[in-house]
């Protein structure tokens, strides 16, 4: 029975808006992971079936099928395809199903799932004008126009959550990002970048001290009695990932060990106008469908869109606190949209790894009140 493995997880540094990674066209980010996915596993690009690649804004540097701008800025073979794909936030961890499903199936034997967004180069909503309007006016007359801040002031308020609660989130995941970074954490699956002045980016951005004080005296940006803030909020940030994937029996033809098999991958929608609750249905879905015991997943990776979002899941999920964004999340680390899917796998793998951990989920709301969740298992 074919399966579907994966024998190499990387990722950029998260760079903040405007900072380091700020200069670099997101087609060449694209193409330092996927090379450097080729020389960490030693495979022949040519190999390669497709390239399935997550992005959200495929505007300007990040349209024209960016994918497959990325291969063949990699210097790969002109043989190797790619295709792009928007799920919103979960655009590279749809990327992840999508390559399990094929490699499943048989239609592919090596694979590379990832993806990019450079929100300093192509800033978030750049595709939208007054002309272009996303919704047309029957989805307005049902669902308005929603926004996915007024849907993390919506959870806060519907599972009594505290400005203090969520700040408390926040400095905790800085402080967890910053434990993981000084214990070198995060070294293995980074690929630093050299910038062209010949400064080499090896650190995720974002992770900066926070303290309640210094988040408190932060202004809330969506409601003005309301939790959220720039401090509770994943930041906006620059990025790519990429999982090289195949099955077992092919890893074995080409001499690669896998770290992890794909077990299990879900999808589920909610209401899109709080927007961030289904990541709690998608959980739910995933362990019914696999089989496994909330207690057998070792580790889980909700991402930080804002910090009610996985406190609410945490909440009606009932996992171990201490296993949830171990190594901290996208309010310390940071969120390029179409980089976030894979990004965490690529940490969640690494985490796996490094701590034999046997089960792993990831999960993550996505606009349109979607979320994925995925089942990794350690080999």
């Amino acid at each position: 029975m074919r399966d579907a493995v994966i024998v190499e997880a990387v990722r950029t540094p998260v760079g903040k808006r405007n900072g380091a990674l700020s200069g670099i066209h997101p087609a060449e980010l694209s193409a330092h992971v996927l090379n450097s996915l080729a020389q960490r596993s030693g495979i022949d690009p040519a190999v390669v079936d497709d390239v399935i690649w997550g992005c959200v804004t495929q505007v300007g540097e990040q349209t024209f099928d960016i994918a497959r701008t990325a291969v063949l800025t990699a210097g790969w073979p002109e043989s190797v395809t790619g295709v792009t794909i928007d799920r919103q936030c979960g655009s590279s961890q749809q990327a992840i199903a999508f390559a399990a499903a094929g490699l499943i199936s048989g239609q592919y034997d090596v694979v590379v799932a990832g993806g990019v967004e450079s929100m300093s180069r192509m800033p978030m909503g750049s595709s939208v004008s007054e002309e272009t309007h996303p919704y047309p006016a029957t989805f307005r007359e049902k669902y308005g126009v929603p926004n996915q801040g007024i849907g993390a002031e919506m959870i806060a308020e519907r599972w009594g959550f505290s400005r203090t609660q969520v700040d408390e989130f926040s400095v905790a995941s800085h402080e967890k990002a910053a434990a993981a970074r000084d214990e070198g954490r995060f070294a293995g699956q980074i690929a630093p970048v050299t910038l062209p002045d010949g400064t080499v980016v090896e650190h995720d951005e974002g992770i900066r001290p926070s303290t309640l004080e210094t988040l408190g005296n932060l202004r809330t940006v969506f409601k003005e009695d309301g939790v959220i803030t720039a401090g509770n909020s994943s930041q906006i940030s620059d990025g790519s990932a990429a999982l090289l994937m195949t099955t077992s029996e092919k890893a074995e033809e080409l001499g690669l060990t896998p770290i992890a098999r794909v077990h299990t991958t879900v999808l589920a929608g909610s209401d899109p106008v709080i927007m961030l609750t289904a990541p709690i249905p998608a959980t739910q879905k995933a362990l019914a469908k696999s089989g496994l015991r909330l207690d057998e997943i070792g580790a889980f990776e909700v991402n930080e869109a804002f910090a009610p979002v996985p406190m609410a899941w945490l909440a009606d999920i009932g996992a171990d606190p201490k296993a949830l964004n171990p190594n901290g999340g996208a309010i310390a680390l940071g969120h390029p949209l179409g980089c976030s899917g894979a990004r965490l796998a690529t940490t969640l793998i690494h985490h796996m790894k490094d701590n034999g951990i046997r089960y792993g989920l990831q999960t993550m709301c996505e606009g349109g009140g979607q979320a994925n969740a995925t089942i990794f298992e350690l080999l």
